[in-house]
């Protein structure tokens, strides 16, 4: 479990792929201290177990079904990513519950600076909208934010300097792929709902 505050970033320094299973590093900097092999890291979002540690540089196995599904399929050396590890139970909660589990992904569609802060559009799939309110919670690339507007394919979010300097969303531009995570209250919601009308549809 994650709470979707970034810890810090880390660059990708190397990419293997073998028989499907891609094998990558990052220099995560201080996120590394204290991680051990088997320790879940949320990376651009995704939850991933560390499989190799050296110094700074934490190892992670990205399977064919994770590569389809997010955007760390588009990872190249020199790319920036996201780190969070996972919440300890002695640990501050702050943004909202994220389990690192990959809803989908949406496409930047625009940046539009308004004052100091920037307003940032992603386009969506229309069946995805309905996980969507204003003021609700939504995770990008890992990062919990407040979703602004919703239309029917797609939603913003605001950024404040802060936020955009120190995450991934620094490198981020139109067209770019980012991760999005749905926020689990609604997703139950969604699920009891359907479940309660086929059951009291006629047969």
């Amino acid at each position: 479990m994650f709470t979707g505050l970034v810890e810090g970033t880390g660059r990708v320094g190397s990419l293997t792929t073998h028989q499907g299973t891609t094998h990558f590093v990052i220099d995560a900097g201080a996120v590394s201290e204290g991680m051990r092999i088997g320790d879940s890291v949320s990376v651009n979002g995704c939850c991933l177990t560390v499989t190799s540690i050296e110094g700074n540089n934490l190892g992670f196995d990205l399977l064919v079904e994770t590569q389809a599904r997010t955007n760390l399929s588009h990872l190249r050396v020199g790319a920036m990513v996201n780190l969070e590890r996972a919440l300890s139970a002695q640990g501050r909660y702050g943004g909202h519950f994220v389990t690192g589990h990959i809803d989908a992904t949406g496409i930047i569609r625009g940046w539009e600076k308004k004052g100091d802060d920037d307003e940032l559009r992603i386009t969506i799939e229309p069946a995805h909208g309905i996980y969507l309110v204003p003021k609700g919670c939504i995770a990008i690339d890992g990062i919990s934010l407040t979703v602004g507007a919703v239309t029917r394919d797609e939603f913003s979010v605001w950024i404040i300097p802060h936020t955009r300097a120190v995450t991934a969303l620094s490198e981020r531009a139109t067209g770019d792929l980012v991760n999005l995570e749905f926020d689990l209250l609604a997703k139950y919601t969604e699920k009891i709902l359907a479940s309660r009308s086929a059951a009291s549809a006629p047969i």
